[in-house]
């Protein structure tokens, strides 16, 4: 691994590997078949981008969108590593570069969406180039009944069989059916090496909402975090573009995405994102899978994710660089008859609908949860956890009451009327109010008519919304939405258990605008904000993503501890040797006012290293010997490259420093440099 772990500091810029990388990337170098489930913003494409670097011969990464490898090849190549893609969306020269690479073997990886892997000719080439591993990312992609099911993933099973080399597949979700999925059709039934890694994203808050008055909720919501980049997920393309422009209005840099826009539309609006800091993307789930900016401060749901799965991989879009990312679900009685009626009515098998009602109600209780969220969260993924502190819930633990009472009048009234209302007509009841259809119906005859005063509409509305979240009711799309009870409901119903509720305080939830959690110290903000102008200069100029130059945590990082050398600079995690050499002193004057002395580009190559450190001992030993001990002989020097050398020495002995100086400059700096060597190890 100490291959690895040098690679790891002098490429991508990190002193040391995430939780669970290291493990994985011993395996992939390695050539096992691996299945690697990690969160996103786990660190997954290091997981092959290393051993690409370990190992001999081309890298295959099949990748689902062309945004995303495009993104991942230039923050390669500003790495300095040789990476290209193959897409409809290269130009001639683009193409010709990769084939010329190819041809020359420099390339250690190459890009493809799986749609590629149609043509026979693509399979020649790759035959011919020397494919030594496949990456496939977003794995889940496989599934078919998955929410990412893209065809052509299929192939690659196939392909795995005619080029006989190992696959690493990768996806932050998978439960234990897509899992199956994953190893029988990637694998060929073989159980790979599978490594799960936990589902915990600690700097995401989590919080949800009832649906009061939703845009002006999502106004709220953005405005407390002008500036920063965001996405809303809507459950409609209609909501998408009325949302932006609202958004658009109040002063915010925003824009609509969904599938049925022009496919350059998208391709704009997705070049935008990536480049463009505070941006918000208003979007369908068509905008998300492989989104890779790693500095998206929030995700905002305008209206309920279809399962938990979904939520998880949506929301895991923010803070992917590590730093603090909130987010905001908003749901109410609608959402979750939509989501019932997609389920209902799609066309899977009936043991797939129940799983995924089984999914939604995960997502429900999640919604409807009384304690913190991120530990039901986990709870779902098979993990234990404490109470987090810092979810909305464990921030403002909720109001409770005893809602049993109030829900057995709803079932009464709901079994009364033979399971053919919804919630509007059955609170009628409740409340004794007259209407034509109840007295219509004769409805006002009922035992249950009046029942129920000593809520108004808007509590009961709240209390069939959460029956809905607890899967005690549910939408019977056959009856055009109206209310049947479940299973679940009957002990209540019976008397034989009890049931909590919150109290809604909605009309707090929609004027509440929480403070976004700020990077840096207000002290350091203003470096910040200069450091992100450079960095924005730069991203422009190079015409690539600025999270390609540096992502937001490597400046803050940089705002905090105010590397004032390049050799301070080259400790700050996310800086490379490749970055170092290319930005360093932009980004240091930026820091200090003052423009960096000339350094050798032998010494800058060790920046940051113990072996720097030694380098200039040596140079100060050499300063003093030049003319040797008594400063009466002929002048002698080392030059740059055998000081390198010296100053990497592992065997510090005589023997060895006469093989790199030679007998005339061993004699004279031999022993002083040897003493350097000694005290330093």
């Amino acid at each position: 691994m100490s291959d690895a772990k040098a690679l790891l500091r002098d490429v991508f810029g990190f002193d040391a590997f995430r939780p669970g990388q290291g493990e994985i990337v011993e395996a992939v170098t390695a050539g096992r078949n691996v299945l690697a489930i990690m969160p996103t913003g786990g660190g997954k494409s290091l997981c092959y981008q290393l051993p690409a670097l370990l190992r001999g011969g081309v890298t295959l990464v099949i990748s689902p969108l062309i945004a995303l490898m495009r993104d991942q090849v230039r923050a390669l190549q500003e790495a300095g590593v040789s990476a290209g893609a193959l897409t409809s969306g290269n130009t001639p020269e683009e193409n010709d570069a990769v084939w010329a690479a190819l041809e020359s073997g420099d390339l250690k990886l190459l890009y493809l969406a799986p749609e590629r892997l149609a043509s026979g000719a693509t399979m020649t080439m790759l035959r011919r180039i020397g494919v030594s591993l496949v990456a496939v990312d977003e794995a889940h992609c496989v599934s078919q009944w998955g929410h990412d099911f893209r065809p052509d993933y299929l192939r690659i099973g196939e392909l795995r069989q005619a080029l006989r080399v190992p696959v690493a597949a990768f996806t932050a979700t998978a439960d234990a059916e897509t899992q199956a999925e994953i190893v029988e059709k990637l694998f060929d039934g073989e159980q790979p090496h599978t490594f799960l890694r936990g589902f915990d994203r600690p700097n995401i808050h989590l919080a949800f909402g009832a649906k009061t008055s939703p845009r002006q909720q999502i106004l709220s919501f953005a405005a407390a975090r002008k500036g920063q980049s965001g996405i809303v997920y809507c459950g409609t393309r209609a909501k998408t573009e009325a949302l932006s422009d609202a958004l658009a209005k109040e002063g915010h840099n925003a824009c609509h995405y969904h599938g049925g826009m022009e496919a350059e539309d998208r391709r704009i609006v997705e070049t935008r994102f990536a480049r463009e800091d505070g941006l918000i993307v208003v979007a369908t789930v068509a905008f998300g899978m492989g989104v890779d900016k790693p500095d998206i401060r929030w995700v905002a749901h305008a209206d309920l994710p279809k399962s938990i799965e979904a939520y998880y991989q949506e929301i895991g879009r923010a803070g992917r660089d590590g730093g603090p990312a909130e987010t905001l679900t908003l749901f109410g009685p609608d959402d979750i008859r939509l989501r019932r009626a997609q389920i209902d009515e799609g066309l899977a098998p009936p043991e797939r609908r129940a799983a995924d009602h089984a999914r939604l109600n995960a997502l429900l209780g999640l919604a409807e949860a009384l304690d913190c969220r991120r530990k039901k969260l986990l709870g779902y993924f098979g993990e234990s956890a404490e109470a987090c502190g810092h979810c909305d819930l464990c921030e403002t633990p909720p109001e409770v009451f005893d809602a049993t009472t109030a829900v057995r009048k709803a079932l009464s009234a709901i079994l009364r009327t033979e399971e053919w209302f919804g919630s509007g007509h059955l609170i009628d009841i409740l409340t004794g109010t007259e209407t034509d259809k109840i007295r219509a119906r004769r409805h006002d005859e009922l035992p249950t008519y009046g029942v129920g005063t000593e809520y108004d509409r808007r509590q009961w509305q709240a209390v069939f919304r959460q029956m809905m979240g607890h899967d005690l009711v549910r939408p019977d799309p056959e009856r055009h939405g109206a209310l049947r009870m479940t299973e679940a409901a009957r002990p209540i119903l019976r008397g034989e258990a009890e049931i909590l509720l919150r109290k809604d305080s909605l009309s707090k939830a929609a004027t509440r605008r929480p403070a976004a959690k700020e990077l840096v110290s207000e002290e350091d903000a203003p470096l910040l904000s200069a450091l992100k102008a450079k960095r924005r200069a730069l991203a422009e100029e190079a015409r690539v993503p600025a999270y390609v130059i540096f992502n937001d945590r490597t400046l803050v990082e940089m705002a905090e501890k105010r590397p004032a050398t390049l050799d301070e600079m080259a400790r700050i995690g996310g800086v490379g040797s490749k970055k170092l050499e290319r930005y360093g002193d932009m980004f240091l004057e930026v820091i200090t006012g003052a423009q960096t002395g000339e350094v050798h580009p032998m010494r800058r190559k060790l920046a940051g290293r113990a072996a720097g450190t030694v380098y200039d001992q040596l140079l100060e030993v050499q300063a003093e010997l030049s003319r040797g001990s008594g400063g009466t002989d002929k002048p002698l020097s080392c030059s740059a490259s055998q000081l390198a050398k010296v100053a990497q020495l592992r065997d510090s002995d005589e023997q060895a420093l006469e093989r790199l100086l030679g007998e005339r400059r061993a004699e004279r700096f031999g022993a002083a440099f040897l003493d350097v060597l000694r005290a330093a190890s």
